[in-house]
């Protein structure tokens, strides 16, 4: 299903992106809407804690995946505002190596640093994986539940008024409420496109 998902989101991609690099600067229907769209390229499995830190621990051998994501203009609405204007997000991490993918729904936060470029990154939210919930083949994941916790890091650059590069690092585990609880992280890079 996974899979499937993926070819979908790869045809639906391939179909808009020639509009989409023609009219980046331009007036666009998705405007107000969609405020950006993300591709990436991971690095698979790099370590199991949800929090990016022991990067000495990180094994950055599988560049493997790919992401696709989309991000939506915050809501103008009180609940958003009050808990810092997130965006909402759907997206999939899709393993091109046969290991586990997932697709999640989160909400994204962004803060500027200072009056750079430069902005930090958290998203919070959740994850459905293709993933074993115990007894996984061997280089796969025993997620426990199908539904997970997702978590996002990230430190990226405005490249310009329409681009953006966000080294990312995602996270999906179910903090042990399961009978199995292997976390999956993956860090990368996603480039941005926004409207």
């Amino acid at each position: 299903m996974m899979m499937r998902l993926a070819a979908v989101a790869c045809v639906c991609l391939a179909g808009i992106t020639p509009a989409l690099a023609q009219n980046l600067l331009d007036p666009h229907p998705l405007a107000g809407v969609v405020d950006e769209l993300r591709i990436g390229l991971h690095a698979h499995d790099v370590h199991h804690a949800a929090l990016p830190f022991l990067v000495s621990e990180w094994d950055t051998s599988r560049i493997e995946d790919v992401s696709f994501d989309v991000l939506f203009t915050s809501p103008d609405i009180d609940a958003f505002r009050w808990v810092g204007a997130p965006r909402p997000e759907l997206g999939a991490t899709v393993s091109l190596g046969g290991r586990d993918s997932l697709v999640h729904a989160n909400l994204t936060w962004q803060l500027p640093v200072f009056d750079t470029p430069f902005y930090l990154e958290a998203g919070l939210g959740a994850a459905i994986n293709d993933g074993a919930l115990t007894g996984a083949a061997a280089g796969r994941k025993n997620f426990g539940c199908r539904v997970n916790f997702y978590e996002r890091w990230g430190v990226g650059a405005n490249l310009g008024d329409n681009a953006t590069a966000t080294l990312t690092y995602e996270h999906t585990s179910n903090n042990g409420w399961c009978q199995a609880n292997d976390g999956l992280s993956n860090v990368g890079l996603r480039l941005g496109w926004k409207f």
